[in-house]
């Protein structure tokens, strides 16, 4: 896999105009980029098909959680957008999960990927919202429950990303949010990585917004990131 695709920079604004503009300074340092809740809401669908018309690859990150009918409705015309991943929260449940996959089956490449523990999260959070056990143990078992129903990878922390390899082996994804650059500040992340350290631990994919996207030179920013990547994963690698 190129390293490119390995990294997916974030376009967390709220205007066509704002992501186009990133997208530019980034070039071709980076192939993939993430449109989630914030950028949808403002632009709807047509922000995706235009990435997508221009060669890029979407992860679309709408987490989608909802009754097993909805969220497959949605998984079908996200398909056809052209997305190449997108987002289910797996603690919808294993039928949910199981009709998501199958709303996408006609796209084999399509990465249906299911949300663990949000990376905002930590032991105290899950135990005030009445969760038993930290938050590795929720990881674990709902990637259980999402690689057993079918989804392709996981969103998980990388300080997950070890155990995960270990348990589940190495044939799915793990996308790895809660990505900063050495000296940066975690902002809203509780668990946070470097780079290289994402990598290192298991990671396939790794998210990068602000680092990249408020850089004074976002191409440089992402190269530098890919140049971490590099070093961890041989490019030959297929996962």
């Amino acid at each position: 896999m190129d390293p490119r695709q390995r990294l997916i920079v974030a376009l967390d604004v709220s205007t066509a105009a704002a992501a186009r503009k990133i997208v530019a300074a980034v070039g071709d340092s980076a192939q993939t980029y993430k449109v989630g809740m914030q950028l949808y809401t403002a632009e709807g669908p047509s922000m995706v098909r235009e990435l997508v018309g221009s060669g890029r690859r979407v992860f679309l990150d709408l987490k989608y959680h909802d009754i097993p009918n909805t969220v497959g409705a949605a998984v079908r015309e996200a398909s056809e957008l052209g997305v190449c991943m997108l987002t289910v929260h797996a603690s919808g449940g294993g039928k949910m999960l199981r009709t998501a996959v199958e709303a996408a089956q006609g796209k084999p490449d399509l990465l249906i990927l299911a949300v663990t523990v949000l990376t905002s999260l930590d032991d105290v959070d899950l135990g005030k919202i009445g969760l038993r056990g930290g938050v590795l143990d929720q990881v674990q078992r709902l990637a259980a429950l999402a690689l057993s129903n079918g989804c392709k990878g996981v969103v998980a922390s990388a300080q997950e990303a070890p155990a995960l390899r270990g348990e589940f082996g190495r044939d799915f994804a793990i996308v790895t949010p809660g990505v900063r650059l050495a000296g940066s500040g975690p902002h809203d992340q509780a668990r946070v990585v470097t780079p290289a350290e994402a990598i290192a631990a298991g990671a396939s994919h790794i998210v990068v917004g602000r680092p990249i996207t408020e850089a004074a030179d976002p191409a440089a920013e992402a190269r530098a990131i890919l140049g971490q990547i590099s070093t961890q994963y041989p490019v030959a690698s297929n996962q």
